[in-house]
């Protein structure tokens, strides 16, 4: 029978996204093979990001310090903001080293079936932003499926009209790519988004 603190802590790592039941058992186990100190390495550093990461007051990103690097770099262009989903896009932008706006993290997508709405997001932050008048265009950079194009449009809807450029990033087929595996949607996007060489 497996002790009663090794069944909490699989029971806890198994709540952590893309984890099952086996691979927390493992990475238990790995835990307790460990030396000592890796352990109370890993619980000091959890609880370290728990009590120091906090929200950006500007832009909604995960920060230690108030307002973020990102946020106060003024080689940063003001003008252009980047609307993202959540903290794991925004750095998958900054690894391309082709962006240099600001950023705002909604902190997910319109949902209605999951109960997630305007409210549960980061948008009435976003459109105060807005009101400052410093923004001229906000790039639109929610995924590409359904929930990530409905919050595309009801962004859209609320931005044109205080009268900021908004655009979408373009979607299409990926490099290294080949036509005839792409699929019918893909396609159509990438031949009606295409751009002058």
């Amino acid at each position: 029978m497996t002790p009663e603190p090794i069944q909490r802590l699989v029971v806890e790592l198994a709540k952590l996204p893309g984890i099952g039941e086996k691979t927390a058992q493992r990475l238990a186990l790995y835990i307790l093979k460990a030396p000592r100190e890796y352990a109370r390495d890993l619980s000091t550093a959890i609880a370290e990001a728990v009590e120091k990461v906090r929200l950006c007051s500007i832009c909604c990103a995960l920060t230690e310090a108030d307002p973020c690097g990102l946020c106060t770099d003024p080689r940063r262009d003001p003008k252009l903001l980047c609307v993202i989903e959540g903290v794991s896009d925004q750095l998958a932008v900054e690894r391309t080293r082709e962006y240099r706006g600001r950023y705002h993290v909604l902190h997910g997508v319109l949902s209605p079936l999951d109960g997630i709405g305007p409210d549960q997001l980061r948008v009435k932050e976003l459109i105060a932003r807005l009101g400052s008048g410093e923004v001229e265009e906000v790039i639109l950079a929610t995924n590409p499926d359904v929930e990530g194009e409905v919050t595309a449009l009801y962004l859209m809807k609320l931005i044109r009209p205080l009268g900021i450029r908004v655009t979408r990033i373009a979607q299409g087929v990926p490099m290294g790519g080949d036509l005839e595996y792409a699929d019918q949607v893909t396609l159509a996007r990438a031949l009606s988004g295409r751009r002058e060489m």
